[in-house]
């Protein structure tokens, strides 16, 4: 059990201070209980630290207790308050989907920067909550984008999404990899499973909440990759970009696979902690 204490009258103040408690299953144990905090009384951070002596009722309290229960356990933020904050929107999230992470955001920065056409057509493989897709599809409303997911569950979740932000140029559809998609692109992008199943990080943490088949893949964690990068080259126009993240002791083994493949101007960007996170490659076209 909790040992919060929490009283039958409490101020924001006092709230703010329960965070302490949460040190030992987050990193960021402050901005999880702001985040709980926001999400229960329907308010920016800003309102808390303006009112900070405004006085919780028993009703908020109760549901503050369970939220707290609750991420000590070590549930995910996310999980608790239903949605998580990615480029400028927040997404439903659930259990069958990865969490948005904020690195995720350096695939989106390099993908508007890799392809500068007003009418481009772009796929995102394994979409997930629809997170890339839909970040893409707010920066350039002339993009087409197929977003896909072999996850019914994940596909549903992308398409509610989509409905909320009212973003008519993406088409979530259902089905494996390339398996539901046609055509050929300008774009491929993907944030495919690649973490070595043996890997111990798996029982820390968050992770533990969010599916494995989203997380791990076989070959130490690069057969999604070899097996997208592959198939890409069938999928992409002349001069099409592939781009995918991938962990971060995984960047030279991605660039020489891209190599090898066949793919140009093959290059690796690093995300906000200085890791590799994201690599690259121009598909030529076809040849002789």
């Amino acid at each position: 059990m909790l040992s919060f204490n929490l009283l039958i009258k409490m101020q924001i103040r006092q709230a703010l201070k329960l965070s302490e408690q949460l040190h030992k299953v987050s990193e960021s144990p402050q901005l999880d209980l702001e985040l709980m905090l926001c999400h229960l009384l329907d308010k920016p951070s800003s309102y808390l630290f303006t009112w900070p002596d405004a006085e919780l009722d028993s009703e908020i309290i109760s549901q503050l207790e369970a939220m707290l229960e609750r991420r000590l356990n070590g549930e995910p933020v996310a999980h608790i308050i239903g949605y998580r904050g990615f480029w400028s929107f927040d997404l439903e999230v659930s259990p069958h989907t990865l969490i948005p992470r904020p690195d995720t955001e350096v695939l989106v920065e390099n993908a508007l920067q890799l392809c500068q056409k007003q009418n481009a057509r772009v796929a995102d493989l394994g979409t997930g909550t629809g997170a890339i897709a839909l970040a893409l599809a707010t920066e350039h409303p002339g993009w087409e984008l197929v977003a896909s997911d072999f996850v019914a569950e994940a596909a549903e979740l992308a398409e509610r999404n989509r409905k909320r932000l009212k973003l008519d140029n993406v088409a979530v559809v259902q089905g494996s990899w390339f398996e539901p998609h046609n055509g050929t692109y300008d774009m491929i992008v993907s944030n495919p499973p690649y973490i070595d199943p043996q890997d111990p990080h798996l029982q820390q943490g968050d992770v533990r909440f969010e599916p494995l088949s989203a997380l791990t893949a076989d070959q130490q964690g690069m057969a999604d990759i070899e097996f997208i990068s592959s198939h890409a080259r069938n999928y992409l126009k002349s001069e099409g970009v592939l781009l995918f993240e991938h962990g971060y002791d995984q960047g030279e083994l991605c660039r020489d696979l891209l190599k090898r493949l066949g793919y140009k101007e093959v290059d690796t960007a690093q995300d906000y902690g200085q890791n590799d996170r994201v690599t690259y490659g121009i598909w030529p076209g076809n040849r002789e």
